[in-house]
C-alpha cells in the first residue's frame, strides 16, 4: 500500500482533506447516536437505564480511549483495517477490514428500515400505520440509500454537509423529546414509575439479546478514523471530536430513555419508531402537535446523515484494501473528478439493496429488522476484537513513548490492558448473545438458520477474495 509510515504526516492516497473539527464532531454524532436505540431501550423497559451506564463505563469509555490512541499514533486511511494489519499481519488485517465492510450490507437495510419508520410520522394522523407498512418502508429506504450514495460519490466537500445535517438532525429531535417529557412530567406526572429496583437489569432472553444492541449503539467513533487522510490535522482533530461527541452521545442515550418511558409505557413503545410515538403523545398533551412533525422531519435528515456518514467511512476500508491488492484493484480507484472511492461505494450500495429485499422474505417487519441488526452486530464486532487486541499488541512499540502527538491511554501498559481487555470481553459477549433469537421474530429456527448462514457466507466470500488477491500479489511479485 502506498501510504505514509505510521506517524508521518501527509496523505499519499490522492484524497482531499476536507473535514475540520466540527465536521468530525457532527459526523460522529450522526454515525453513533440513533433514536432507534433509544426506542429499543424504552421498549426493553426501565432496566435499560442501568444497561446504558454499564455499557458507557465498560465499553464506550475504554473504546474511545483505544480509538484516540490508535488514530493519533497511526492516522492512516483504512482505520481498523490498518491497525489490525500493522499488529497481526495482512491476513488478519484483511479479515478485520472485510468484516468491517461487509457488515454494512446488513446494517444499512436495518438503518434504512428504521429511518423509513421514523419518517412516517411526518404524515400526521397516519404516521403510526405507515411506520408498519412494508411497501412504504421499502421505497423510502431505497430512496434514502440512493441519496446518500450520490452525495458521497460527488465528494466529501458536498457529502459532509449531509453528515453535518445528520448530526444536527439527530440531536435536535432528541432535545425536543427530553424537553417535552420534562414539561409533561411536571404537569401530569410520569407514565412509568422509576425505582432503583426497576432500573436494575432483569436477565431474561430478550434482555440478553438486547445487550448486544446496547453495546452496538455505542459504536461508530472509530469510523471517521478510516478517513484520517481526509481530515485536517487528524492527530489533533480526531481525539477532540471523539471526546466531545462521546459525552454528548452518552448523555442523550440516558436522558432520552428516561424521556420516552416518562411519556409511554414500555409495552407500547415501537423499538424502531418509539421516539416519535412518544413525542407525538407529549406534543398532543401540550397542544403543540406540530412538534411531532418537526421532530420527524429533523430525524429524517438525521438518519440520511447517518447513512451518508457510514457510506463515506466504511467505503474507505475496501478502498485501502484494494490499494493493498487483496481485493480487486477496482476497489482502490478514486473518481477522476470528485476524488472519492466510487467503486466501493457503488458495490456497497448494490449489495445493501439486495439484502434489504431478501430480508423481507417470510418475516414480520420487526423480525426482518431484528435479523438485519443481529447479523450486522456479529460481523461488525469481529474487527472490534482485532482493534482491542491490536492496541495491546502495538503498545510495546517504541513510537508510543517517543511520538509527541500521540493521545495515549492513561495508566501506561496497565491502562492499555484494562481498556483493551474490557472492550474485547464486552464485544465477545455481544457476539454470543446476538445469536439468541428475540421475541417478535417469525420461526425461531428459520431466524437462526438465516443468521448463521448469512454471517458464514459473508466471511467465506471474503476468504475466497483474500486468497485470490494473495495469489495475484505473489504472481506479480
Amino acid at each position: 500500500m502506498t501510504t505514509s509510515a505510521p506517524g508521518a504526516p501527509g496523505a499519499q492516497s490522492g484524497l482531499r482533506k476536507t473535514m475540520g473539527f466540527w465536521d468530525v464532531l457532527l459526523f460522529n454524532i450522526a454515525t453513533v447516536l440513533g433514536p432507534r436505540w433509544i426506542a429499543a431501550a424504552g421498549h426493553n423497559g426501565p432496566s435499560s437505564i442501568s444497561l446504558w451506564v454499564i455499557a458507557a463505563v465498560f465499553f464506550f469509555v475504554p473504546g474511545a480511549l483505544v480509538i484516540n490512541e490508535l488514530s493519533s499514533r497511526f492516522p492512516e486511511e483504512g482505520g481498523l483495517y490498518a491497525w489490525a494489519r500493522d499488529a497481526f499481519g495482512p491476513f488478519h488485517g484483511f479479515i478485520a477490514g472485510w468484516t468491517y465492510w461487509i457488515y454494512t450490507v446488513f446494517y444499512f437495510p436495518g438503518l434504512l428500515l428504521a429511518s423509513a419508520s421514523m419518517s412516517a410520522y411526518i404524515v400526521a394522523g397516519r404516521g403510526a400505520a405507515l411506520a408498519q407498512d412494508r411497501a412504504f418502508q421499502l421505497w423510502v429506504s431505497l430512496a434514502l440509500l440512493v441519496a446518500a450514495v450520490v452525495l458521497n460519490i460527488v465528494g466529501l466537500n458536498v457529502g459532509k454537509w449531509l453528515q453535518n445535517a445528520g448530526g444536527v438532525g439527530t440531536y435536535a429531535p432528541l432535545l425536543i423529546l427530553t424537553g417535552v417529557a420534562a414539561v409533561v412530567t411536571l404537569r401530569h406526572g410520569s407514565v412509568t414509575h422509576f425505582t432503583l429496583h426497576d432500573m436494575l437489569p432483569t436477565w431474561d432472553w430478550n434482555t440478553v439479546n438486547f445487550w448486544s444492541q446496547i453495546a452496538f449503539a455505542f459504536t461508530g467513533l472509530e469510523l471517521v478514523a478510516a478517513m484520517s487522510e481526509e481530515v485536517r490535522d487528524p492527530r489533533r482533530t480526531l481525539p477532540r471530536a471523539v471526546f466531545g461527541a462521546g459525552a454528548l452521545i452518552a448523555l442523550m442515550y440516558i436522558a432520552g430513555t428516561f424521556a420516552v418511558l416518562a411519556l409511554a409505557p414500555a409495552a407500547a413503545i415501537d423499538p424502531q419508531a418509539g421516539v416519535f410515538h412518544a413525542i407525538t403523545i407529549g406534543s398532543v398533551a401540550l397542544r403543540l402537535g406540530f412538534l411531532g412533525i418537526l421532530a420527524a422531519v429533523l430525524v429524517t435528515a438525521g438518519n440520511a446523515g447517518g447513512v451518508g456518514s457510514t457510506v463515506a467511512g466504511i467505503a474507505r476500508v475496501p478502498f485501502a484494501v484494494g490499494i493493498d491488492r487483496y481485493l480487486p484493484s477496482a476497489f482502490g480507484k478514486i473518481h477522476p473528478r470528485w476524488k472519492t472511492p466510487y467503486v466501493s461505494i457503488l458495490v456497497q450500495a448494490v449489495l445493501s439493496g439486495a439484502i434489504l429485499l431478501i430480508s423481507q422474505i417470510n418475516e414480520t417487519t420487526l423480525g426482518a429488522y431484528q435479523f438485519l441488526i443481529d447479523a450486522a452486530i456479529i460481523l461488525y464486532f469481529i474487527p472490534f476484537l482485532y482493534m482491542f487486541a491490536a492496541v495491546i499488541k502495538l503498545a510495546r512499540r517504541p513510537d508510543r513513548k517517543t511520538n509527541p502527538q500521540a493521545v495515549l491511554i492513561p495508566g501506561g501498559i496497565a491502562g492499555v490492558w484494562i481498556c483493551g481487555g474490557l472492550g474485547f470481553l464486552v464485544v465477545l459477549i455481544g457476539i454470543l448473545v446476538s445469536l439468541v433469537p428475540p421475541g417478535g421474530s417469525g420461526s425461531k429456527l428459520a431466524f437462526e438458520l438465516k443468521l448463521v448462514a448469512g454471517t458464514a457466507v459473508s466471511i467465506l466470500l471474503g476468504l475466497m477474495l483474500y486468497w485470490r488477491g494473495a495469489r495475484t500479489r505473489f504472481d506479480g511479485a
